[in-house]
């Protein structure tokens, strides 16, 4: 049961972004860099990402030697190359003769030469001149033995309003609705008198126009990715073409808000992303090392198959508001955690710091000094020594029977929703909350969509704030509890239709209300520092905050009830047998507490659990991957204090092939890799 991303490369992935176009007048650094590369235990450059300037620094004239050379230079050392497309920055030329090109913001005035992804993916120019410089690319280095993947651009993202995209927003439109009656109904226009007579009248969102019908606004989201995600396949198809057997990819950024990551993975081999944790050498590390892991679980869902940590950093940021560095022992942790969830890389921006701009105090492999003997050196050699011994995990699986329901079109619909709370309904924040709640568990887990998953693979599906409920969704959720399935959801769900329209009868719509027996009748949003109280069947009293629903029992079993307020007494917390399956509803939202202890309770009911089976503490958890027959289990200590655990079982240290049962200690931010 492997899944190899690259079958003519088993071995763990270790390099990171090459820039060698800034170097060009610096021979002896580029010679240098090779050197370095080898002995600092990496093995793969990823080449050319800003490079077109340098690969057609006039149009139509092209210079593939500099790049000749450093693949040649690759090879020798003994490296391998992920190729990229370098549409993320256009060469100024571009923009100056072609300026249709340029992006145009949302009140119509049209950019500057300048940044990055300044272009339009609509522009039949831009695409023109990708086209042909990817495919350039692509003849040349078809048959180069140092190529093992391609690099899609870079971080795909953001939104263009000239005129060709606005034509193609309403062709979009147009192909969705069919008719602009369809249209006015599903939008419900004829609030504030908005109907309109034609799809030509529609313009996207902005603040010069309309910027409060949410069925307009939500579109427009789903266009620009879709759009995007056009043109990620007008790049993926112009070099798959001509290297069919080489995989493709594009890097992504977690739960990054501008784009619809599930339209993107229909057009790529495999999921790269990006990943800058805020490590502060704190307790809050443990919460960082919560957020990361979600987002490799995230990434790795997309297709559910192993991915590439494309970039991190193996010191520290210049972006954010306190740069710090990583303490020791981090690098290694926050790297292997990486692997623990999937990835069959560890990869870095970038390899060399940039000599000037932006970037130039941005960590990096190779400091400004320019040598070996640096700390970070040492830790990225560290690194790499270790993952060389991983080569029996690379292509390895992650299979949980365990999901976390997310899709960006539901976020996008809450948080634009008017009511609740209205600048922030905290559906991050719950999201975190449940997913903290498996990681402290040690417990392997999928975050699914609506409709990229077959709900069947799993025992147990948590949906917190499922707002947006299709009635396809609504009948699938619905077999899925009716064939045996434990279905939990809070607050919130099955408010609206797949376009922001409310469902009618009563909430949960699109069928659901059935499945929990419950009916939601009115939801209290508390006040910042108010709070009220759930108490248990068992007597335990819990806190509620931010949310709490008045809800009634349709035939659902109540486990709590609300303790104070004018609706005390009323269902807080349900459980309603549907078919063969179980139907959990919590109608507030706790601080975290409740959260963590029902999730225990129920993956307990249903047989769920970590593959390892000593004690683990706050901080220390444990992550599995499998081959089908053999099960790796990577222990990650995020505290600086020793650990002492015990197990049952007979493992084999990876690291060191030697064998580990009983009492056995997990030093401070460290890893232990262990196989069953």
């Amino acid at each position: 049961m492997k899944d190899y991303i690259n079958p003519d490369f088993k071995h763990m992935v270790h390099g990171g972004d090459y820039n060698p176009d800034q170097w060009l007048d610096y021979p002896e650094v580029l010679s240098e860099d090779m050197r370095l590369m080898k002995l600092s235990h990496c093995n793969e450059m990823t080449l050319g990402i800003f490079a077109w300037s340098a690969l057609e620094p006039e149009e139509g004239k092209f210079n593939f030697e500099w790049m000749d050379k450093v693949m040649d230079d690759i090879h020798k050392a003994g490296g391998k190359v992920v190729l990229a497309t370098p549409s993320g920055a256009k060469p100024a030329w571009m923009a100056q003769k072609y300026v249709e090109t340029l992006r145009v913001n949302d009140r119509g005035e049209r950019y500057w030469y300048g940044e990055r992804h300044n272009h339009c993916y609509t522009s039949p120019i831009y695409r023109e001149k990708v086209k042909l410089i990817n495919q350039k690319l692509a003849e040349r280095y078809k048959d180069h033995p140092a190529l093992i993947g391609w690099h899609l651009s870079n971080e795909y993202g953001g939104e263009c309003y000239c005129d060709l995209c606005k034509e193609a927003f309403r062709g979009w439109l147009k192909k969705k609705y069919g008719s602009i009656k369809n249209l006015n109904g599903q939008w419900w226009n004829a609030f504030w008198s908005h109907t309109f007579n034609g799809f030509d009248q529609i313009n996207p969102p902005s603040p010069l126009g309309e910027n409060h019908v949410h069925g307009l606004k939500l579109d427009w989201k789903r266009f620009v990715s879709e759009q995007t995600a056009d043109f990620v396949k007008h790049e993926y198809d112009s070099v798959k073409s001509i290297t069919p057997n080489i995989p493709v990819t594009a890097n992504l950024m977690g739960f990054y808000q501008g784009l619809n990551y599930r339209d993107i993975v229909k057009v790529i081999d495999y999921v790269s992303w990006d990943n800058y944790p805020n490590w502060v050498n704190t307790d809050h590390d443990i919460n960082v090392a919560q957020y990361s892991a979600m987002c490799h679980d995230l990434m790795r869902s997309l297709n559910c198959r192993p991915f590439y940590l494309m970039e991190s950093t193996p010191s520290h940021v210049n972006w954010k508001p306190y740069n710090k560095l990583k303490r020791p022992k981090v690098h290694m942790l926050s790297s292997l955690q990486a692997v623990a969830h999937g990835s069959d890389s560890v990869q870095y921006f970038q390899w060399r710091k940039s000599r000037g701009s932006f970037e130039k105090f941005h960590g990096a492999v190779v400091d400004h000094v320019g040598n070996e003997h640096t700390r970070v050196f040492k830790d990225v050699t560290a690194v790499g020594e270790r993952l060389e011994k991983l080569d029996e995990v690379v292509g390895t699986v992650v299979r949980p029977k365990v999901a976390l329901m997310y899709d960006w079109d539901n976020q996008w619909a809450i948080d634009m929703a008017g009511g609740f709370q209205l600048n922030d309904k905290k559906i991050s924040q719950t999201n975190c909350q449940y997913y903290n709640a498996f990681w402290s568990k040690g417990v392997d887990i999928d975050i699914i969509g609506a409709d990229s998953h077959d709900f069947n693979d799993y025992k147990v599906i948590f949906a917190p704030m499922r707002y947006m409920v299709s009635d396809a969704l609504g009948e699938k959720l619905k077999s899925f509890v009716k064939n045996g399935g434990t279905l939990v959801c809070t607050y919130m769900t099955g408010m609206v239709n797949e376009n922001d329209l409310c469902h009618l009868g009563g909430w949960p719509g699109a069928g659901l209300r059935e499945v929990f027996g419950i009916w939601n009748e009115e939801i209290d949003t508390l006040n910042p520092g108010e709070s009220n109280t759930v108490k248990l069947k068992d007597g335990t009293v819990v806190k509620a905050v931010d949310y709490c629903e008045l809800i009634h029992s349709e035939g659902a079993e109540v486990l709590a009830e609300y303790d104070s307020d004018f609706y005390k007494g009323m269902p807080a917390y349900t459980v309603n047998r549907y078919g063969e399956g179980k139907a959990y509803y919590i109608a507030f939202r706790d601080d975290g507490s409740f959260t963590k202890q029902m999730i225990n309770d129920i993956l307990d009911e249903v047989g769920v659990s970590s593959e390892f089976d000593g004690a683990l503490k706050k901080g220390v958890t444990a992550h599995s991957r499998t081959d089908g027959e053999n099960t790796y289990v990577f222990l990650e200590n995020y505290t600086p204090d020793d650990f002492e655990t015990e197990t049952g079982i007979l493992w084999t240290e990876v690291d060191t092939g030697k064998t580990l049962t009983g009492k056995f200690t997990l030093s401070g931010y460290g890893t232990l890799i262990l196989k069953k």
